[in-house]
């Protein structure tokens, strides 16, 4: 496979090479912005007053948006152009950074993390559909999935390394943030707010696409449809129930592992001395981002193992979870919950791909963009729902207390797939 890669690069044309080049330094900037606070956000949170129960409500208002929004402009960027689209995700990025730095006030707070599921809905599917119209007609006759992966790799290169800054920021620059009145936490927003101003001049200036007739019904066409959408959605998974038993299952898993993802660093930085804590936070952020492209890569591996068994795989794998998150909850020093935070983001990305296998194989062509966006509003639904139950028993009780009640979610995550499993095998048959 790597040769496919390199002769398919390779023989690209000079448009070709620039268009991946470009949109390989998109993607690096974009997602190196997002990172530098995905790893303090809700350690910033916690200084800034607000307690777990607070910072799950926070997230679920970003969950909520997202799927309130995905649908409607989901065809948006189809209709006015994915530049436009592109640009306003962005500026509604901009809009959630200023605000998040300009307060400790729960419900503005509440507006920005609203304005990051805005941005969220906004930049779905966007410039990834651009890259792949354009890279066709430069080069028309070569596989698309080597510059694909390009991209990937940039976008993924972009997470850890802002993941790294963003926790290392605090503790080189915040004794300064600190006497000028602010967080030691607003460096690293600071700091995203710059770059994010940069992707908004490299898409204006450098990202080149023909303008497109302004279709003013576009948008209010989307949110006409959004009721149709999720009816059609929730007709075919009652018309194929192996799909049905699937999305739920993928909604405890979410439920479980969601609250996990959102609330470990402020369980992790207590284990961790005071000079350096943000910045092995943030070394730890990006080892959780390698973890899961691990973890990717190893499940087609992993599933010949269980003879291809999708349904099989993908039952064994939250089962392992289930176990793993048992004990991250029960580490009480920082080399054990490292350790097991990494098998953890690990058998993470061992799941992702059985779970879509199945989903793809399950429809048909002309059914999948439905199934896929209902996928996504079970699976955000579900999200929000744990992070608020989890937030509520931390604030009671504690976090490793919390994360295991999670576990119990992947529990019936591994039995509905159990389910599922029986009912693939006997359709096979």
């Amino acid at each position: 496979m790597s040769t496919e890669l390199e002769f398919s690069i390779a023989a690209l044309n000079g448009p070709a090479k620039r268009h991946i080049r470009v949109f390989q330094i998109h993607q690096f900037l974009d997602r190196f912005a997002m990172g530098l606070t995905v790893a303090v956000v809700a350690l910033a949170l916690t200084d800034r007053g607000m307690d777990l129960f607070q910072i799950s409500l926070l997230f679920g208002v970003y969950s909520l948006t997202t799927m309130a929004m995905e649908l409607p402009f989901g065809g948006l960027a189809d209709n006015i152009g994915r530049k436009p689209v592109f640009l306003a995700a962005v500026v509604a990025s901009l809009i959630s950074l200023a605000l998040f730095l300009s307060t400790s006030n729960f419900y503005v707070l509440a507006l920005s993390f609203a304005f990051i599921g805005f941005g969220r809905a906004l930049r779905s599917g966007t410039l990834d559909a651009w890259f792949v119209e354009t890279f066709k007609a430069a080069a028309p006759n070569v596989d698309v999935q080597p510059a694909l992966a390009k991209a990937q790799w940039a976008n993924a290169m972009g997470l850890a390394v802002g993941a790294v800054f963003g926790g290392l920021l605090p503790d080189l620059l915040g004794s300064v943030a600190e006497r000028l009145g602010f967080s030691v936490y607003d460096v690293s927003y600071v700091a995203s707010l710059a770059v994010m101003l940069g992707v908004f001049v490299y898409t204006m200036f450098v990202i080149v696409e023909e303008p497109r007739p302004l279709n003013r019904q576009a948008l209010k066409q989307g949110f006409a449809t959004v009721p149709l959408v999720i009816k059609d959605a929730g007709l075919l998974a009652l018309r194929h129930p192996a799909l049905s038993v699937l999305l739920a299952a993928l909604a405890f898993f979410l439920m479980a592992t969601n609250p996990v993802e959102v609330i470990w660093p402020t369980h992790a930085k207590p284990m961790l001395e005071d000079g350096y804590a943000n910045s092995v936070i943030g070394v730890l952020t990006a080892a959780y981002f390698f973890s899961i492209a691990f973890g990717a890569w190893l499940s087609p591996r992993i599933n010949r193992i269980f003879r291809r068994r999708h349904a099989v795989t993908l039952g064994a794998a939250f089962a392992c979870l289930a176990g793993v998150q048992i004990a991250l909850a029960l580490q009480g020093g920082i080399v054990g919950f490292v350790t097991v935070f990494i098998v953890y983001s690990v058998v993470l990305g061992v799941s992702e791909t059985p779970a879509s296998s199945i989903l793809h194989r399950s429809v048909e062509d002309r059914q999948r963009s439905t199934m896929l966006s209902l996928k996504s509003l079970i699976q955000q639904l579900g999200g929000a729902l744990g992070l608020i139950l989890a937030g509520a028993i931390a604030e009671l009780y504690s976090t490793p207390t919390a994360w295991m009640v999670g576990a119990m979610f992947l529990v019936v995550a591994v039995i509905l797939i159990g389910i599922l499993a029986k009912r693939l095998g006997a359709e096979n048959e």
